[in-house]
């Protein structure tokens, strides 16, 4: 039995999973075309492949519990940053500035990679739901700007923002893609004088 690294058993195997689905994070955002191999994981994890499959039946289920930690983390990143701020307009531009950081940190790429490897059917479900949680706070402010129809206009925004990850993903500087966004968004959200720049947000 492997000598237990944490207060309690509980918390070791919470650990061990934890290592576990960050290493099958970086071995998925080097090679986005094959779903990792167990052993690879485990490799990468430090521990022995026999340890994966106490957490992990199968390389699908591994996808799976990937799956369900890649998506909940984005739109939480997202909906955090937006909850933290009362204007409207700054919501709408934080909404924007986060989605582009998590681009820029690898995030898409994962996301990219799990929908060419991953179960499709568990894939498609919880795209469906990060794109609802990601869309609600999103025309809530829009709502609140005076929108004439947010959930139009929320597609529109979301339309800058692949743009704009393309670009980063493609090489572009990821604060030179917010602060272009910026420039875009800031007439319809009553910011023409003072845009902002990267600089100015986290």
């Amino acid at each position: 039995m492997p000598r237990i690294s944490a207060p309690t058993v509980a918390q070791h195997r919470a650990a061990q999973r934890r290592a576990l689905l960050d290493a099958a994070r970086a071995v998925l955002a080097e090679n986005g075309d094959q779903p990792p191999a167990l052993a690879t994981v485990a490799a990468r994890a430090g521990l022995a492949r026999s340890s994966v499959y106490q957490y992990f039946r199968s390389r699908q289920d591994l996808l799976g519990a990937l799956i369900e930690d890649v998506f909940p983390r984005w739109s939480s990143r997202v909906t955090e940053a937006m909850g933290a701020l009362t204007d409207p307009g700054d919501r709408v531009l934080a909404y924007v500035d986060t989605n582009l950081v998590l681009v820029a940190e690898g995030e898409h790429a994962i996301a990219r990679a799990l929908a060419a490897t991953a179960p499709g059917e568990e894939l498609d479900h919880n795209s469906r739901v990060m794109h609802e949680q990601l869309l609600t706070p999103l025309v809530g402010a829009l709502t609140d700007q005076g929108a004439t129809d947010p959930a139009s206009t929320a597609e529109m925004i979301n339309a800058v923002v692949y743009a704009a990850s393309r670009m980063i993903e493609s090489g572009a500087d990821e604060a030179a893609m917010r602060d272009r966004a910026r420039e875009l968004l800031a007439p319809y959200l009553g910011r023409e004088g003072h845009p902002g720049t990267a600089s100015d947000r986290p």
